[in-house]
This record gives C-alpha cells, sequence and structure tokens, in this order.
C-alpha cells in the first residue's frame, strides 16, 4: 500500500497531466462535430480490421469442413450426370430422369501420400472398409482419371494409380472413336502413351482423350488428357501416341472413388465368352 501511495506522490504531476489531457479530448469530441466524426470512423476502421481478422481466423479453421462439404456436394452432382446413369428404354429418344437408373456412385477422399517418380506408383487415401470400398474400384478426380483401388484396409486405402507399369486403362478419341490402351513407361510423370490404333485412322494433334468406359471401371468420358505427339510405330501398322495427363500427381490432393453397381454383372457375363478356339489348341 505504501508502495503505491508512493507511486501516486512521485508522478502525481504526470497523472494529473494525463487526467487533464483526457477531460479536455472528451469536452473536445463532445462539443466538436468534426472530431466525433473522426473519432467514430477511426473507430470503425479498428473493428473493421478486427472482424476481418476474426473472419480470416474462422475461415481458416473451417476451411477442412468446408472443403469436406464441398467434396460431398461434388460427388452427389457427379451422380447426376447421365455418363454415371444407364438407360432403361432405349427406344424412347427423351431425356428424363424416369428412363435412367443410377449406376456409378462417388464417394470423395483425401490423398494422405503419393508418389510420382517410381516405376510403380501408388497413393494412400482416408476411406477403406469402413466406407464400402473395394479392390477393383476406380478412382478420378477433378480433373481425370487417377487409378484403380488396390489393396483396402479398415479406414485407408492404397490406390494404383496410371503411373504404374500394369494398369492399362480402355481410352478412345472424343472425336472419331478410335479407341487403345493407356499406358506408361515409366519416364514423365505428365505423360502417358496409347497404344492399339491403327495408323490408318486419322489422329490429329491436341485431340482429347477420356475413358472409353469399357471395362466398367470408369463410366465413359472421364477426361484422360490431350495428344501431344503422334508417330507411326516402324513396322507396324499402328501409331505410336503421347498423351500429356490431365492430372498432375505431383500436386494432387482430393480424389473420387467410383463404384460401378452393375460391375460384378457384367464381369460375370463376360466370364461366360467361351474362349477362342486358337487359343484352346495352344
Amino acid at each position: 500500500m505504501r508502495n503505491l501511495i508512493a507511486f501516486f506522490k512521485r508522478f502525481q504531476i504526470f497523472l494529473v497531466f494525463v487526467l487533464l489531457q483526457v477531460v479536455a479530448l472528451s469536452a473536445y469530441v463532445q462539443y466538436s462535430e468534426f472530431a466525433r466524426l473522426q473519432v467514430f470512423s477511426s473507430a470503425s476502421r479498428i473493428n473493421g480490421g478486427l472482424y476481418d481478422i476474426r473472419y480470416a481466423v474462422t475461415q481458416h479453421f473451417n476451411l477442412e469442413k468446408t472443403n469436406r462439404k464441398l467434396e460431398w456436394e461434388n460427388a452427389q452432382l457427379r451422380e447426376k450426370l447421365k455418363l454415371s446413369n444407364y438407360k432403361i428404354d432405349r427406344e424412347l429418344i427423351q431425356i428424363e430422369d424416369t428412363n435412367y437408373h443410377q449406376q456409378y456412385l462417388y464417394m470423395s477422399a483425401t490423398v494422405i501420400n503419393n508418389t510420382y517418380d517410381k516405376r510403380n506408383n501408388y497413393m494412400t487415401i482416408d476411406i477403406g472398409k469402413n466406407h464400402g470400398i473395394q479392390k477393383g474400384w476406380g478412382v478420378i478426380s477433378s480433373k481425370g482419371v487417377v487409378g484403380i483401388v488396390h489393396l483396402v484396409g479398415e479406414s485407408y486405402s492404397i490406390v494404383k494409380t496410371i503411373l504404374s507399369k500394369n494398369i492399362n486403362v480402355d481410352v478412345s478419341m472424343r472425336d472419331g472413336g478410335a479407341f487403345g490402351l493407356l499406358k506408361w513407361d515409366g519416364i514423365n510423370p505428365k505423360i502417358c502413351q496409347i497404344s492399339g490404333i491403327s495408323n490408318d485412322i486419322s489422329i490429329k494433334k491436341f485431340t482429347k482423350v477420356i475413358t472409353r468406359g469399357g471395362s466398367g471401371i470408369y463410366p465413359k468420358g472421364i477426361p484422360v488428357g490431350v495428344i501431344t505427339k503422334r508417330k507411326s510405330i516402324e513396322g507396324k501398322p499402328l501409331w505410336d501416341l503421347q498423351v500429356r495427363i490431365a492430372e498432375d500427381f505431383r500436386t494432387i490432393q482430393h480424389v473420387y472413388v467410383i463404384k460401378n453397381v452393375m460391375l460384378d454383372e457384367m464381369r460375370e457375363l463376360e466370364g461366360k465368352i467361351p474362349p477362342d478356339k486358337e487359343e484352346e489348341e495352344l
């Protein structure tokens, strides 16, 4: 207490000066319109700055929740696309929802880890058996084809990407319909190759490449990339085509896992096709 009294005695002149300044400023602001406007203007700027900071902080901490919501909404929108449905009535030329049943379902996932510089590349995503995921399902992103589910755990899954040796995606040219298999030579993570297209078919540079949908893993029409280079294979009547793929595996963060509800039926039926007699003789 004595220290407090000593403090006031020591700084009494300064404290009286401060008090008089506060009284003078209060009177000035109260009776001066200009001063009052200046104070209110300054207070508004300060409050606005504080609100901006609070909003920015709130948005930052809600960013993951917002992204999850957007991914879920995108998955729902993809399921409503006609390429995710199959038509029931083939004779009627109508575009009505009653003529379509859902064929492809989509589930959003976050990429936890991935590689792009190995001969066979994989990524880890944050959904697994607990979410209904199964091996062999297709994986895409908002840009294009990504890969196929390779291993499934309880809460995570491993996806084998198209940047791998033994993944062959059936693709086609958006213009013209010529189709072949997408492969990767293990060199450039942005460039893949297409094999199996006869060189008597006209293929133009910058032609867009899409999924053909023949395997049932992906719907028809998912972007793959664009043709950047073409040349004839020496000694074979085939094109050697290079494709700049749509997805950049160096920066990928979010994907969609695709379920084809009719895939088992399609594979069971195709499994009943009798083998070629020539193959039996071999």
